[in-house]
């Protein structure tokens, strides 16, 4: 049978066809030709410029394998990093994208036969975070440009310098406060000697005999009091007035002592914590979702602390070492009678013995089991100033 014509309705057709996607089946790599049905590929594969490609990929298979599973590869990460960044995507969204370029390099001639063994692939290499949901296999870019990193390290560098510069703003406050509190003069309460001007002077009733009116009786009946009685009255009136100056600056003067007392044990407090609990040696929980389902509410162990606020994690269960804020984790309470260590507060860095939880009040009591203080019973340490040993 003839060729089809250039602009016949046959050719128009083939044309069609053969601009979309066709089967992975029918396609062969080595030539780079895509056949339609089983039929065309049977007659592809006996044709004489396929034997002769053959001939070539027979003197080093492992090579042609090599070169299309690295382009393949290379591929698929750089349309990861450009198309969607270290966002969480399903393997399949990015596997669709990537086959609609008609020049790819098809997975048949590669190493891996189904999607999912290179997906398993990828995260074993540490390419990228996957993980496995009833929906499927997820994928997540780890970006490891140097420049990147080098940004993401100036980022956090500043926000902990933003902290630095509000926590020291706020100490220069509070010294203002105290050195101010402090040089305020208290008064103090004279005390005198009680003395009379004069002498009391008796109080004499004027009774008159006759027939009494009301307004008389009202008058005679009444003491007359003289001058040196109201003197009296009044020095009595001063006496109890300066009594009640001298009780309110005395409760004045408790107060503010008090203040200073209390004031002193917070600043002794304050020295005491810090911002950063972060040790070695310790099992801590990750509590961010970022990394996804497989590491979230997962124990791990810390093996390293970098600059106060970064962990280099181990988690228990795959092994896998993990690079996290201290934000991002959380400590561990074990069962009572486990061993301890004092991350924070005034015990710091001391190992302990659990002793008891309260539960309403998010405290335990511990036992101190190193240091001078060894032995010694400690109550009401929050959760979060102690975490399990590992």
């Amino acid at each position: 049978m003839g060729k089809a014509e250039f602009l016949s309705p046959k050719a128009i057709g083939n044309r069609i066809k053969s601009k979309g996607l066709q089967k992975l089946r029918w396609y062969c790599q080595m030539c780079q030709k895509q056949c339609r049905d089983e039929n065309g590929f049977k007659c592809h594969c006996l044709s004489e410029s396929h034997q002769r490609q053959l001939l070539l990929a027979s003197e080093n298979p492992d090579q042609f394998m090599d070169y299309f599973s690295q382009e393949f590869k290379n591929d698929f990460l750089e349309l990861i990093r450009r198309r969607f960044g270290t966002k969480r995507v399903h393997n399949n969204i990015v596997y669709n994208e990537y086959i609609s370029d008609r020049e790819h390099v098809h997975m048949n001639s590669t190493q891996w036969e189904t999607l999912t063994d290179f997906t398993k692939w990828l995260g074993k290499e540490g390419y990228c975070k996957v993980d496995e949901t009833p929906k499927g296999w997820y994928v997540q870019y780890i970006d490891r440009d140097p420049e990147t990193i080098r940004r993401q390290e100036e980022l956090e560098k500043k926000k902990r310098q933003d902290l630095d510069d509000e926590e020291r703003s706020a100490k220069f406050i509070e010294e203002q406060v105290r050195r101010g509190k402090a040089g305020k003069e208290e008064e103090t309460p004279m005390f005198t000697e009680l003395k009379r001007e004069s002498e009391e002077e008796k109080v004499t009733f004027n009774l008159s005999k006759g027939v009494v009116n009301p307004s008389a009786s009202s008058s005679k009946s009444s003491p007359s009091l003289g001058p040196s009685a109201l003197q009296a009255i009044g020095a009595s009136g001063k006496r109890k007035e300066s009594g009640y100056s001298s009780e309110s600056k005395e409760s004045k003067k408790k107060k503010s002592a008090l203040d200073e007392i209390m004031e002193m044990e917070e600043q002794k407090k304050k020295s005491t914590r810090t911002d950063y609990w972060l040790h070695p040696n310790i099992v801590i929980k990750v509590v961010t979702k970022r990394l996804g389902e497989k590491y979230y509410k997962k124990k791990g162990v810390i093996k390293e602390v970098q600059d106060k606020y970064t962990a280099v994690v181990k988690m228990i269960d795959s092994g896998d070492k993990l690079k996290l804020d201290q934000s991002h984790l959380e400590t561990v309470i074990p069962a009572p009678g486990k061993r301890v260590l004092v991350v924070n507060g005034n015990y710091r860095e001391s190992e302990a013995m659990l002793d008891s939880i309260d539960e309403k009040r998010f405290c335990a009591t511990l036992v101190l089991d190193s240091g001078r203080l060894r032995g010694r019973k400690v109550n009401g340490i929050p959760y979060e100033d102690f975490s399990k040993l590992a």
